[in-house]
């Protein structure tokens, strides 16, 4: 629920907005860090006369990006983009709202008291709690129900609107995984750990005979390791390529994204067998093979949970970018 989800700003009361202007959902916990955006209570936008200000925008704009906090403000190469998305949101909401209101639905008095009870429980104390209302809602509980109230109504609009509709039943995903057949058919592929040893290209000849030495040294230290995690504690101490982070683990990695050297190594290796020195120009690598995936076809059942996901995801935003379509299209909105 939206009342739930925006935790992170608390603006201070000398930049609460005008009494006029639309209620939004209500906000908790500490205040915003110092922002190129002052919080005056400016207008931002009108939605079929409703005014909406720049401290409904910075409050969605820390909704999209609550690491603001911690970084002091927004990133100056992103700020302009959040700043956009978050008008577009505040828009879109409005216009939901009024929405729902013309269609005349309500919220059931229980729920409301509900939904109250679960903001409340976001503050440490009932002295935080009462901060909030004397700070944001003027002392007044009556305005904060009223703001929960519209949240709770956006929300069971937009499930009615756009979560019940986006529903993708097995019989739909099965038809998709059905007739997109080349989607699901993968590729040869090797789960594999590496340790490399890099000389300088263009080094010496001392420098290669060293770099052959180091290489010699970490091939036999390789060898004695009997699990992927040894192998792998190896990596992430003596190997010098950027897969030692994560214990030398290339994951899936297609063959034809391979160096030939490499799937030469791998072709005839078994699970947990470790490789000889495999020299690729200057370098040196050595390999863990933890699984060889021959090229086949995800079965339906392997894909069916993500793939369902990922069709109600795109289903969701076709039905959202329409509906925002619609609500717009016979709204008058002014961005100010």
């Amino acid at each position: 629920m939206k009342y739930q989800l925006i935790t992170a700003i608390l603006l201070v009361a000398a930049a609460a907005a005008p009494a006029q202007v639309a209620s939004h959902a209500p906000t908790a916990a500490g205040a915003p860090p110092a922002t190129a955006m002052q919080v005056t209570g400016k207008p931002v936008a009108k939605v079929n006369g409703v005014v909406l200000t720049d401290k409904d925008l910075l409050r969605e704009m820390y909704t999209i990006f609550p690491y603001a906090r911690q970084h002091n403000g927004f990133p100056k190469a992103q700020e302009a983009v959040i700043r956009q998305g978050a008008l577009e949101m505040i828009i879109f909401e409005e216009l939901v709202y009024q929405e729902a209101v013309r269609r005349k639905m309500t919220i059931a008095p229980a729920k409301l008291s509900q939904g109250e009870a679960a903001f409340k429980k976001q503050f440490s104390t009932p002295e935080e709690y009462q901060q909030f209302l004397q700070a944001e809602m003027h002392g007044s509980r009556q305005q904060l129900r009223e703001q929960i109230q519209r949240s709770l109504l956006i929300d069971q609009f937009l499930n009615q609107e756009l979560d019940d509709k986006a529903a993708v039943s097995v019989t739909e995903v099965r038809a998709y995984y059905d007739k997109n057949a080349a989607r699901f058919q993968m590729g040869e592929s090797f789960n594999f750990q590496s340790i490399s040893v890099l000389p300088p290209r263009g080094g010496t000849p001392d420098q290669m005979k060293e770099g052959r030495k180091r290489a010699d040294e970490a091939l036999k230290q390789a060898r004695t390791t009997k699990s992927y995690q040894e192998f792998g504690l190896l990596a992430e101490k003596i190997s010098e390529d950027d897969y030692r982070v994560n214990m030398g683990d290339h994951k899936m990695a297609p063959r034809d994204k391979l160096p030939p050297q490499v799937v030469k190594a791998l072709l005839p290796m078994k699970p947990d067998e470790v490789s000889g020195l495999i020299q690729i120009e200057t370098a040196y690598t050595i390999i863990r093979l933890n699984a060889h995936s021959p090229a086949h076809k995800q079965s339906f059942e392997e894909v069916k949970g993500e793939l369902q996901t990922d069709l109600q995801k795109k289903k969701y935003e076709q039905l959202r970018s329409n509906l925002a379509k619609q609500l717009k299209a016979k709204a008058k909105i002014e961005v100010v």
